[in-house]
């Protein structure tokens, strides 16, 4: 067969990169549960062939659809998209913090304080640009207690139904039960350190 793309250079994926963690992050919790990809489909709402590309880092994964395999493992976000290990580094240098972009909305997570399983809370730095909406249906687990400081910019978080108009220097602090949003206005984006417990 004629080779029609002669000058494409073909490249195996890069087994370093974040995509390819959180593939093998997501197969590694869906085999330890021994559920099949129809199962996993059925708890996260996220369909099969999606999660099948997902698994094999052929597409990158959005907030959204992270946000519901978090719920359907009963995870945060950072501890499904790293692998937690029993030690963990006093200190983590800016270069060894873990960063992701959300392929859909361009929203950014620098994973700050990564989470480990002897420590309790983890800590986020994130930017969304201006005129950005991320939702999510539910927390990865009821009650999850959230502080979250705005640094720069506007930045709209709704919980529990009510909306909080946050400037810089605002701290929210909330416990999470059901559906958030975080909007950004048209005319700003917004910078903010988000802490989990």
């Amino acid at each position: 067969m004629w080779d029609i793309f002669p000058y494409m250079e073909h490249t195996a994926p890069d087994e370093t990169s974040i995509d390819h963690r959180i593939a093998e992050r997501i197969r590694a919790l869906r085999n330890e549960r021994g559920w099949s990809l129809d199962e996993l489909s059925r708890r996260s709402g996220v369909s099969r062939a999606t999660l099948s590309r997902l698994e094999n880092a052929e597409v990158s994964p959005t907030a959204s659809v992270l946000g519901r395999l978090c719920s359907a493992f009963g995870l945060t976000m950072s501890r499904l998209m790293l692998m937690v290990e029993d030690g963990f580094p006093p200190v983590v240098r800016h270069d060894a913090q873990p960063l992701w972009t959300d392929p859909e909305t361009g929203f950014r997570r620098r994973s700050v304080s990564p989470p480990a399983q002897s420590l309790a809370g983890e800590a986020l730095e994130c930017e969304l640009d201006p005129g950005v909406r991320i939702t999510y249906d539910e927390p990865p687990r009821p009650g999850l207690e959230h502080h979250l400081l705005l640094l720069q910019g506007r930045l709209e978080v709704t919980v529990d139904g009510r909306a909080h108009d946050l400037r810089p220097g605002d701290c929210l602090r909330y416990q999470l039960r059901g559906p958030s949003a975080f909007v950004t206005p048209a005319e700003a984006g917004a910078r903010y350190v988000l802490f989990m417990v």
